[in-house]
């Protein structure tokens, strides 16, 4: 098989000063698709091919590294936070984060609006769902439709993971061979035990996540914004918006109950579980990933023409 070229990278200086590294694939004029990845990754975990995929299905996908990601901004202070911070916040207890998931939805709105795009429809899977969620609650008018994959609502008592997983969340090997060696384990402890990644594939994605750049730092400094997150439930319950949730019944990072909560709390919104799958995006399930997020931008259509209308549950 013929590796796909990368697309060209831009950049989106925002408002408030974060610069933004993004592409995009298809045509200007399809329906416009935010994706937004989760804790640490950068776009480019956003495989090629699938958003070639979904560009043939009918979008133009636009793709981008979060703030303190990849080639986007990072954090101005270089604040690193000690896994005693997080084991506090982990707790319940009080403490602060360096950004919030307002922050990081307000910078997919700016991005938005940097692209001249009125409205998007949003895939966001991981912290990128919460983003996804929190986008659709603070800025009902920039989102078309939303899918939100092995994500959670914010209250703690649903989407929990186990304690042991986060410690191997910030980096502690110096060096790409330890980075290599946390990504093929990390691969083994949370991805879909039906669909596991080929190692190469793992291998080949870490190189080029290392190049892309890391840093444990922000891996840190997201992973408090994750934890020290509100619950969404009520605010989620106001959305009029077409609403799918996808979610892994074998994911250890967000425990299932998260997506069954999501989906629950808005109202119509369509719940699809996989069994096998863990805390990724398995390259078999694909086919099945893009009529979900297909079909929830066709109820965004019929939406827009009923308006007023609650969205009907497929």
């Amino acid at each position: 098989m013929t590796t796909p070229a990368e697309p060209t990278e831009s950049r989106a200086l925002l408002p408030g000063g974060v610069e933004l590294a993004y592409d995009t694939f298809g045509s200007p004029s399809a329906d416009p698709l935010l994706l937004i990845m989760g804790l640490g990754g950068p776009m480019t975990w956003w495989d090629v091919q699938l958003c070639e995929q979904l560009a043939e299905a009918g979008f133009y996908v636009v793709r981008y590294d979060n703030r303190d990601v990849g080639h986007s901004s990072p954090h101005p202070s270089d604040e690193r936070i000690t896994l005693a911070r997080l084991a506090r916040a982990f707790a319940g207890l009080p403490t602060q984060a360096p950004y919030t998931l307002d922050d990081l939805a307000d910078d997919a709105a700016a991005l938005l609006t940097h692209l001249d795009i009125d409205s998007a429809h949003v895939w966001g899977v991981s912290m990128g769902g919460m983003i996804a969620q929190t986008l659709a609650i603070r800025h009902p008018d920039r989102v078309r439709s939303v899918c939100s994959t092995m994500s959670t609502t914010g209250h703690r008592a649903v989407g929990f993971q186990h304690p042991t997983l986060l410690p191997a969340l910030v980096i502690k090997k110096p060096g790409l061979e330890g980075y290599i060696e946390r990504q093929i384990k990390g691969g083994v402890q949370i991805g879909s035990p039906a669909f596991p990644e080929p190692e190469d594939d793992v291998r080949r994605r870490a190189i080029e996540t290392w190049n892309r750049g890391v840093s444990s730092a922000a891996v840190a400094r997201q992973m408090l914004t994750v934890l020290t997150q509100p619950d969404r439930t009520e605010a989620l319950g106001r959305l009029r918006v077409p609403f799918s949730v996808i979610h892994g019944l074998n994911d250890k990072m967000v425990h299932v109950s998260g997506g069954r909560a999501t989906a629950a709390a808005v109202p119509g919104a369509e719940l699809t579980l996989f069994k096998g799958m863990g805390h990724d995006l398995p390259r078999p399930l694909w086919p099945a990933f893009i009529r979900v997020v297909r079909r929830t931008a066709g109820r965004a259509a019929d939406h827009a023409s009923r308006a007023g209308d609650r969205p009907v549950t497929a």
